[in-house]
């Protein structure tokens, strides 16, 4: 293992408490239980007339917004990714997403126009 991939090239510190072993987790929030997240489903245009439904407004940690995402995902039979704490499902799903989340135990609903 290199130098670089210890410290995730990292050259220099200024924090004197700093330790590059450690990972630096931004969003280590406790993850809310399902039925006190508050979840909305926008519907987006993206360029060349395509639309990507949006789900934001999950609360907790970076993994189980992924699992979530996945699990979206796979339901819904299309790709999709995980990107600034909001889920994003190719296609107009909204319909379906939010039947899924509901069964799953979340507050959700559609917003936007």
């Amino acid at each position: 293992m290199s130098k670089k991939d210890k410290t995730g090239g990292l050259v220099y510190s200024t924090n004197p408490n700093f330790n590059p072993g450690e990972e630096d987790e931004e969003n280590d929030e406790v993850t809310l239980k399902p039925n006190q997240q508050q979840l909305k489903v926008y519907l987006d245009r993206l360029g060349g007339g395509k639309f990507v439904s949006r789900v934001n407004g999950f609360t907790g940690k970076t993994g189980d917004i992924e699992l979530l995402g996945k699990l979206l995902k796979q339901k819904c039979g299309v790709g999709g990714t995980v990107k600034d704490r909001e889920i994003l499902i190719q296609g107009d799903h909204r319909d379906k997403i939010i039947l899924l989340l509901l069964k799953e135990g979340y507050k959700a609903k559609k917003a936007g126009g």
